[in-house]
């Protein structure tokens, strides 16, 4: 688990519960992972995810990912096979998405009416604490569609004016997650860890 947060940059109870109080409240949340720094809406909350979308400029027909603290969780949303799920609790938490079969529970707003979803669980102190708040959060970065992911709170670009708190912990990683469709054995995007996914793949 990442341990390099500047323990200076934010008083991790509270800034956790206001950030955790504006996501119930259907605001957008700025939070850091292990990669990027990323835009939580409440996953389950149509309305906010359709906020997410307006506030990034991005198209609806590009599904968005959700995250979770922990695999266990991730399966009140999806409903993977026993290789999946295999897959999930090998690489999870870390930085890989991992695309399965959605549960009811899973609104069509996030996945543009997909049958499938991308699924993560970040390797980072901050966004594991604000997942164990509330959850399951959107899990995409936290920029306008075509602009940069930022790295640090600084290289945020406007899409601050939408979100109600901001978490910053500090530097990430800057390499994105590795989008893995694990039933068909595909890598759809390659990021961190790519190589150990592919060898699993392959492997398994």
């Amino acid at each position: 688990m990442s341990d390099d947060i500047d323990p200076g940059a934010f008083d991790a109870a509270e800034d956790i519960d206001d950030a955790a109080t504006a996501i119930r409240e259907g605001a957008l949340v700025v939070y850091p992972t292990e990669t990027v720094y990323g835009l939580a809406a409440d996953a389950t909350d149509p309305d906010a995810i359709e906020r997410l979308f307006e506030a990034k400029g991005r198209s609806r027909d590009k599904p968005v990912s959700l995250a979770v603290p922990d695999v266990d969780s991730a399966l009140d949303y999806v409903d993977p096979t026993d290789r999946e799920e295999a897959f999930m609790r090998e690489f999870l938490p870390g930085p890989v998405t991992v695309v399965a079969e959605r549960r009811e529970s899973v609104p069509d707003a996030l996945t543009d009416g997909a049958p499938r979803v991308g699924v993560r669980v970040p390797d980072h102190l901050v966004a594991l604490a604000l997942l164990e708040a509330v959850a399951p959060l959107t899990a995409t970065s936290a920029n306008v569609s075509g602009n940069p992911s930022a790295t640090t709170v600084d290289e945020l670009d406007a899409i601050t004016e939408a979100a109600a708190v901001v978490l910053d912990g500090g530097e990430t990683g800057g390499t994105g997650s590795t989008v893995v469709d694990v039933a068909a054995g595909t890598v759809h995007r390659r990021g961190a860890n790519a190589d150990a996914v592919e060898r699993w793949l392959e492997a398994n």
